[in-house]
């Protein structure tokens, strides 16, 4: 564990239970999402890699213009 973790987990003890399991909550909730958004990102690389190759396909063929934003 590093020492910030244990420096957050000292702060949080000092804090009524109920404080503690909505924390505890929070962490969970986070750490859930963030395996949810590697596994939905691993599921995609096949995807992302076609859809770079067909847009440097399109730049190399012309078919897309230079140009930013303002110039819509």
């Amino acid at each position: 564990m590093t020492q910030l973790l244990e420096q957050a987990l000292t702060q949080v003890k000092k804090l009524p239970e109920s404080e503690q399991d909505a924390i505890a909550a929070l962490i969970l909730e986070e750490l859930a999402d963030e395996q949810h958004w590697q596994e939905s990102f691993a599921r995609s690389q096949e995807k992302l890699a076609h859809l770079a190759s067909k847009v440097r396909e399109d730049i190399r063929t012309g078919k897309v213009k230079s140009g930013g934003f303002d110039q819509l």
